[in-house]
């Protein structure tokens, strides 16, 4: 298989040093250096630009677009997914969605939830102009469920893989993620009720709204991830927040067919266990949806075996995705 040397441009995320300090806590096979490092670069969308993250590789078999959760970012993506899919010849692109990473948001927007799902949609479409060659979307936490949701406008994705699948519109779902239930009852209706307002733009720590203490497993990395405002330490406007909480899919589980699913679930994950992917997964029945647990990870992963079992069960599911 013909591979490249990534890495080669200039690197926006290069004065960034959270991924520099997570990475200390990665296998040192894992760690990015001269022979290990994403492409970066800028898209324009909107009046944003947008930050991409690309392990090229110009013999895969599909573009994997990699998407975060309200606690990580792409370049974080890309230490535990890109980068280990990248030595198995295949080639990825992770997206900062506004405002995380290093992506810089159009000013005076304010970003709802469903932007988010659009711009997705859109990169996927410059990508498949770009390669000619099939899309999967890989999600970590909310971006599972991002996965699904562009899914089901796009229509052609080939596969979707989320380390979780949350169904926020689900009671029990939205109680167990968000802090505490005064949080999500209480707090969930007031953003319902100032969304449309200009207080709407108010905006609150993740880390107030949601279990953002269970993010990951090491108290090192947890603080260092914390105090990243591109991260774990970002804030979101009451607007976003109940847009992403109330969004409605463009097609409903039981009519899902678009293409098979693949949860990996971390197995030790303190934010997101199984059961609360179950609402939405148990309504699937068009489409293949299996399971793969990975052994000892937290929520985002760090830990071995989960790491290797994670890479192991993608590159499965690329190669044969109905299987």
């Amino acid at each position: 298989m013909h591979m490249t040397t990534p890495g080669l441009a200039h690197d926006a995320c290069a004065d960034d040093p959270t991924w520099r300090a997570i990475q200390t806590f990665l296998p040192s096979e894992l760690r990015f250096g001269p022979g290990l490092m994403p492409t970066s670069s800028f898209w324009a969308w909107q009046g944003h630009q947008v930050h991409l993250d690309r392990f090229a590789q110009p013999d895969s078999p599909v573009t994997l677009v990699l998407l975060h959760g309200v606690g990580t970012n792409g370049r974080q993506l890309s230490l535990i997914v890109g980068g280990p899919l990248w030595r198995r010849g295949l080639e990825s692109v992770a997206v900062d969605l506004p405002p995380y990473g290093q992506t810089r948001p159009a000013r005076g927007v304010t970003v709802t939830y469903d932007d988010w799902v659009r711009l997705v949609c859109d990169v996927i479409a410059a990508e498949r102009r770009r390669s000619g060659r099939p899309i999967m979307l890989f999600g970590l936490s909310a971006g599972g469920m991002l996965a699904y949701h562009v899914a089901a406008i796009d229509r052609q994705v080939a596969g979707i893989i989320g380390t979780t699948f949350l169904d926020q519109r689900v009671p029990l779902v939205r109680d167990a993620t968000a802090r505490n239930l005064f949080m999500s009852r209480v707090g969930g209706a007031l953003a319902a009720s100032l969304a449309g307002t200009p207080l709407g733009r108010l905006a609150m720590p993740m880390r107030l709204a949601s279990k953002m203490h269970t993010l990951v497993n090491n108290p090192a990395v947890l603080r260092i991830m914390l105090r990243d405002r591109s991260s774990a330490g970002s804030w979101a406007t009451l607007r976003f927040l109940h847009s992403y909480l109330s969004y409605q899919p463009a097609v409903e589980p039981e009519d899902f067919a678009v293409c098979p699913i693949l949860l990996t679930q971390p197995g030790a994950d303190r934010w997101t266990p199984a059961d609360l992917s179950a609402p939405l997964l148990s309504r699937i029945r068009r489409v293949a949806v299996r399971t793969v647990q990975l052994a000892g990870a937290g929520h985002y992963p760090l830990e071995q075996p989960g790491l290797t079992q994670l890479a192991d069960a993608i590159d499965a599911f690329v190669r044969a995705p109905g299987q």
